[in-house]
């Protein structure tokens, strides 16, 4: 029976005042999710309420194959439409969580104690936790049991100030990401802005921006290989 991982996305479809849509980043969902899936493990999709979820409509680049695929995978969108709640699920029970990016994980990762939750029981039963861009948004508030932020000490990385500023949405989003990381005591590495930059530290992996998902994945997958030789890839 292959193993399980989660990938949670946002469900907030409003940035800010503004009244503009979001949500989930296309990118950030299709490419994780083949990687995950050509390594033999079976996906479930999460969001903080449960339910319908939608991609930010500006990541909706079909010149991308995987998003595509994924577009057109009437099951994945079928079940990202019917996204399971966190406290239907037992963290425990995952190889790894990896939280997806896109701006509405702002607004409705950091402070909800369902994922927080996931976050603890997944980690502190020796399974990976893991996010891309602004999901790292998910990590902000998280701690362990023994009451310590996840990110402490750990090398992390995320969606940059630079990167927020460069889009224009430093003045939208609720907080700056990589400032309230460095906030909670975590040592934020960072590649110029939009180039690829993966960090793992212990058993959390974190990927900076779209151009990260890919190889923050497969970042997953390596770690899980080494630390479970029960999983077994697909030829």
């Amino acid at each position: 029976m292959a193993d399980h991982i989660l990938i949670v996305v946002s469900g907030h479809q409003t940035l800010g005042d503004s009244g503009e849509p979001t949500g989930w980043f296309c990118s950030e969902v299709s490419h994780p999710l083949e990687v995950f899936r050509e390594a033999g493990f079976n996906v479930t999709f999460c969001s903080p309420q449960g339910g319908a979820t939608q991609p930010d409509p500006g990541s909706l680049d079909r010149s991308d194959p995987l998003n595509s695929k994924l577009l057109d995978n009437k099951a994945d969108m079928e079940s990202l439409a019917t996204t399971f709640k966190p406290e239907e699920l037992d963290g425990t029970a995952y190889k790894a969580i990896f939280f997806a990016g896109g701006h509405g994980t702002m607004w409705d990762f950091p402070d909800h104690a369902g994922l927080r939750k996931l976050i603890q029981s997944c980690y502190d039963s020796g399974n990976v936790v893991s996010a891309v861009c602004h999901g790292p948004a998910a990590l902000v508030n998280a701690k362990l049991g023994d009451g310590s932020y996840l990110v402490a000490g750990k090398d992390v990385t995320c969606f940059t100030d630079s990167e927020e500023a460069a889009v224009e949405k430093d003045d939208i989003v609720p907080f700056l990401l990589e400032s309230r990381m460095r906030e909670r005591g975590a040592t934020v590495h960072t590649a110029p802005d939009f180039g690829v930059c993966v960090q793992v530290s212990e058993r959390l992996v974190t990927g900076q921006n779209p151009a990260s998902a890919q190889a923050t994945a497969q970042a997953v997958v390596d770690l899980v290989f080494n630390s479970d030789k029960r999983v077994v890839a697909h030829a």
